[in-house]
Protein backbone atom coordinates (compact mmCIF):
# COMPACT_ATOMS: atom_id res chain seq x y z
CA UNK A 1 0.00 0.00 0.00
CA UNK A 2 1.30 3.40 -1.31
CA UNK A 3 1.68 5.42 1.53
CA UNK A 4 -0.79 8.45 2.11
CA UNK A 5 -0.37 12.05 3.12
CA UNK A 6 -1.99 13.18 5.67
CA UNK A 7 -2.73 16.88 5.77
CA UNK A 8 -1.72 18.71 9.41
CA UNK A 9 -4.94 19.46 11.41
CA UNK A 10 -3.55 22.73 12.71
CA UNK A 11 -5.95 25.56 11.65
CA UNK A 12 -4.97 28.96 11.33
CA UNK A 13 -7.12 31.65 13.52
CA UNK A 14 -8.32 34.52 11.93
CA UNK A 15 -7.28 37.23 13.55
CA UNK A 16 -9.40 38.99 16.43
CA UNK A 17 -11.87 41.67 14.60
CA UNK A 18 -11.14 45.02 16.20
CA UNK A 19 -14.39 47.11 16.76
CA UNK A 20 -13.88 50.63 17.21
CA UNK A 21 -16.11 52.20 19.26
CA UNK A 22 -19.70 53.04 17.72
CA UNK A 23 -19.71 56.90 17.12
CA UNK A 24 -23.75 56.29 15.97
CA UNK A 25 -25.61 55.11 18.67
CA UNK A 26 -29.58 53.71 17.48
CA UNK A 27 -32.02 55.54 16.80
CA UNK A 28 -33.98 55.17 19.56
CA UNK A 29 -31.40 56.10 22.00
CA UNK A 30 -30.79 59.60 20.27
CA UNK A 31 -34.72 59.70 19.68
CA UNK A 32 -34.44 59.17 24.20
CA UNK A 33 -31.88 62.02 24.76
CA UNK A 34 -33.12 64.77 22.28
CA UNK A 35 -36.50 64.08 24.01
CA UNK A 36 -34.89 64.23 27.36
CA UNK A 37 -32.42 67.54 26.18
CA UNK A 38 -35.45 69.83 24.19
CA UNK A 39 -39.15 68.99 26.31
CA UNK A 40 -39.66 70.89 29.06
CA UNK A 41 -41.28 69.16 32.64
CA UNK A 42 -44.60 70.65 31.75
CA UNK A 43 -45.20 68.51 28.45
CA UNK A 44 -42.91 65.33 30.05
CA UNK A 45 -45.77 65.33 32.50
CA UNK A 46 -48.51 65.49 30.21
CA UNK A 47 -46.72 62.72 28.09
CA UNK A 48 -46.20 60.71 31.30
CA UNK A 49 -49.93 60.95 32.14
CA UNK A 50 -51.09 59.72 28.30
CA UNK A 51 -49.00 57.27 28.66
CA UNK A 52 -50.81 56.40 32.13
CA UNK A 53 -54.15 56.41 30.21
CA UNK A 54 -52.80 54.35 27.37
CA UNK A 55 -51.67 51.59 29.99
CA UNK A 56 -54.91 51.85 31.31
CA UNK A 57 -57.15 51.39 28.59
CA UNK A 58 -54.81 48.68 27.28
CA UNK A 59 -55.13 46.49 30.72
CA UNK A 60 -59.08 47.46 30.29
CA UNK A 61 -59.46 45.87 27.41
CA UNK A 62 -57.61 42.77 27.71
CA UNK A 63 -59.23 42.02 31.10
CA UNK A 64 -62.64 42.43 28.81
CA UNK A 65 -61.24 39.89 26.61
CA UNK A 66 -59.49 37.14 29.08
CA UNK A 67 -61.33 37.32 31.92
CA UNK A 68 -65.22 38.58 31.56
CA UNK A 69 -66.55 41.53 30.25
CA UNK A 70 -69.29 41.56 32.72
CA UNK A 71 -70.89 44.57 33.34
CA UNK A 72 -70.36 45.37 29.72
CA UNK A 73 -71.56 48.99 30.80
CA UNK A 74 -69.01 49.30 33.07
CA UNK A 75 -66.10 48.00 30.47
CA UNK A 76 -67.56 50.67 28.32
CA UNK A 77 -67.68 53.32 30.93
CA UNK A 78 -63.81 52.68 31.77
CA UNK A 79 -63.03 52.29 28.55
CA UNK A 80 -64.35 55.74 27.06
CA UNK A 81 -63.16 57.24 30.20
CA UNK A 82 -59.87 56.76 29.31
CA UNK A 83 -59.92 57.07 25.65
CA UNK A 84 -61.48 60.63 26.06
CA UNK A 85 -59.28 61.67 28.82
CA UNK A 86 -56.33 60.46 26.56
CA UNK A 87 -58.03 63.03 23.49
CA UNK A 88 -58.44 65.77 26.10
CA UNK A 89 -54.90 65.55 27.28
CA UNK A 90 -53.21 65.03 23.89
CA UNK A 91 -55.40 68.36 22.93
CA UNK A 92 -53.77 69.79 26.05
CA UNK A 93 -50.26 68.93 25.62
CA UNK A 94 -51.08 70.21 21.65
CA UNK A 95 -51.93 73.76 23.30
CA UNK A 96 -48.98 74.21 26.10
CA UNK A 97 -46.49 73.06 23.66
CA UNK A 98 -44.36 75.98 22.78
CA UNK A 99 -43.68 74.39 19.48
CA UNK A 100 -47.45 75.09 18.75
CA UNK A 101 -47.65 79.17 19.49
CA UNK A 102 -48.06 80.09 16.45
CA UNK A 103 -51.63 78.09 15.71
CA UNK A 104 -52.77 78.35 19.54
CA UNK A 105 -52.24 82.43 19.36
CA UNK A 106 -54.91 83.57 21.17
CA UNK A 107 -55.25 80.62 23.82
CA UNK A 108 -52.49 81.00 26.95
CA UNK A 109 -51.78 78.09 28.56
CA UNK A 110 -53.64 78.91 31.38
CA UNK A 111 -56.89 78.96 29.27
CA UNK A 112 -55.80 75.28 27.98
CA UNK A 113 -55.46 74.06 31.30
CA UNK A 114 -59.17 75.08 32.41
CA UNK A 115 -60.64 73.94 29.18
CA UNK A 116 -58.86 70.45 29.83
CA UNK A 117 -60.13 70.47 33.57
CA UNK A 118 -64.11 71.77 32.50
CA UNK A 119 -64.04 69.01 29.65
CA UNK A 120 -62.68 66.43 32.13
CA UNK A 121 -65.52 67.44 34.35
CA UNK A 122 -68.02 66.85 31.54
CA UNK A 123 -66.37 64.32 30.58
CA UNK A 124 -66.60 62.31 33.99
CA UNK A 125 -70.39 63.16 34.34
CA UNK A 126 -71.26 61.26 31.47
CA UNK A 127 -69.09 58.46 32.69
CA UNK A 128 -70.67 58.06 35.94
CA UNK A 129 -74.32 58.59 34.29
CA UNK A 130 -73.36 55.66 31.87
CA UNK A 131 -72.49 53.56 35.29
CA UNK A 132 -75.99 53.57 35.67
Amino acid sequence: MPATKTASSTKATPPAKQTAPSTQSSPLVSLWNAYNETTSTRLKTIDAFLVFLMLSGIIQFLYCILVSNFPFNAFLAGFASCVGQFVLAASLRSQVNPANRAEFKDVSPERAFADFALGSIVLHFFVYNFLG
